[in-house]
């Protein structure tokens, strides 16, 4: 079975125009180069025969596991060059064959991988958001903003850019003093804050993770702003917004539950209100969730194709009265990310493991890849119930934002402790 195996993944990767060139060091030491390029070799070492097997059957998986159990290892350069690499000839190939039956089948079962009832939702939201906030303190900017940040200009800072996120989403919110503001998903707090402090606007936050709120909870207290933060699944509101945002959340509803989101959000809003969904989405069309992120980072989660964001809210009687794409922002955004992670890794080590490390320093890198050279984007979607709602043009947009940017805030908003 060895020389069979080793054949499949060797003929697997030499159909990839790999750049810059892997040396592929097997189990016996025996050594293949795959790939083409002047630039300095890659070299990985596949420790046991097992995984040959896996890799060759199941590579999506199987590679992230590899590296998690230290059975696939990096001799020469780094995890995310190698990453890098992959992902790049991979989108380039497009799959074929096995894989492409195999992304086929994926597709098809995904209503049934992100049936998202409450009780799978707080379940499915805890696996990844109740992580010690300790750990994502490691890598994220001090307001602790865990979703794609915006680089209105290339040299600004993750914590600058983060700023610019939020003022963008409250410039197309176009936000009023008094106004009741819903933040579905409010993760530490950040976004009700800053908010709250810039518009004189009341936010409702709302989570599913009980590590989040209680330091969004804190925050709150702190600020003397008029926020409040529960422990709530979206499907259970009642009362009335003026505005409602959304911030990386979107990706957690399932497909299958689309038109209910949107009906919930049609329900909630004012005659005049407007809503900001951001999201991450895929240029692309309808696909499945990576099998090793559904396993180990956010089961329940998929990334939707922007058909399937505007077929449900069209059918739901929204009005969609802006959409921009973000290109490379969160590539750049978890580059960040990742190199403050592997600047503090032996503390994420020390709070949980090796492996748990490993998984870590593999989803940042693969998730980096991914948005640079992928079908990965993100969407931010503005939503109203009519037409006149919100001014005809978009300067008011650029508008906002400055005058946020000029404007002390009202208080001083505390950062995580």
């Amino acid at each position: 079975m060895v020389g069979p195996m080793r054949s499949l993944v060797a003929r697997m990767l030499s159909r990839l125009a790999i750049e810059p060139r892997i040396d592929v060091v097997f189990p016996d030491g025996t050594l293949q180069s795959v790939g083409r390029g002047c630039a300095p070799r890659l070299r990985m070492r596949i420790v046991d025969t097992p995984t040959e097997l896996k890799l060759a059957l199941n590579p999506e998986l199987a590679l992230g596991e590899a590296v998690m159990d230290g059975r696939v290892v990096v001799e020469q350069g780094s995890l995310y060059d190698l990453l890098d690499a992959l992902v790049a000839a991979v989108h380039k190939a497009r799959p074929q064959g096995w894989g492409k039956t195999l992304d086929g089948l994926r597709t098809a079962v995904r209503r049934f991988h992100q049936h998202n009832t409450p009780t799978l939702a707080k379940r499915n939201v805890a696996h990844h958001y109740d992580l010690k906030s300790d750990f994502f303190k490691l890598f994220l900017d001090p307001d602790m903003q865990y979703s794609c940040a915006y680089f209105a200009r290339p040299e600004m800072t993750l914590a600058e850019a983060q700023l610019a996120k939020k003022r963008h989403i409250m410039g197309k919110l176009d936000l009023q003093p008094g106004q009741r503001v819903l933040d579905i998903g409010c993760g530490w707090g950040g976004m009700a804050l800053s908010i709250a402090g810039e518009t004189g606007a009341s936010v409702t936050g709302i989570t599913l993770s009980e590590e989040q709120l209680a330091i969004a909870k804190h925050r709150g207290a702190e600020s003397g702003l008029p926020v409040e933060f529960r422990l709530q699944d979206y499907r259970h509101l009642t009362e009335s917004f003026d505005r409602i945002v959304s911030v990386g959340m979107f990706e957690h509803v399932g497909v299958g539950y689309y038109r209910d989101y949107f009906r919930k959000v049609r329900e909630l809003l004012t005659d005049d209100g407007v809503a900001l969904i951001h999201t991450i989405g895929r240029s692309s069309p309808p696909g499945a969730t990576n099998p090793f992120i559904a396993k180990y980072i956010f089961p329940g989660g998929y990334i939707p194709a922007m058909s399937e964001v505007s077929a449900a809210v069209e059918k739901e009687g929204l009005v969609i009265t802006d959409v921009e794409v973000l290109r490379l922002h969160y590539a750049e955004t978890l580059k960040v990310w990742r190199e403050n992670f592997l600047a503090r890794r032996d503390e994420a080590v020390a709070m949980y493991d090796e492996r748990f490390a490993r998984m870590w320093e593999f989803y940042l890198a693969a998730s980096e890849a991914s948005f640079r050279h992928d079908d990965l984007v993100v969407f931010q979607f503005q939503l109203a119930k009519k037409l006149d709602g919100l001014p005809i043009t978009r300067g008011y947009i650029e508008e906002r934002e400055g005058e946020l940017g000029r404007k002390p805030a009202q208080a001083k908003v505390a950062e995580p402790a």
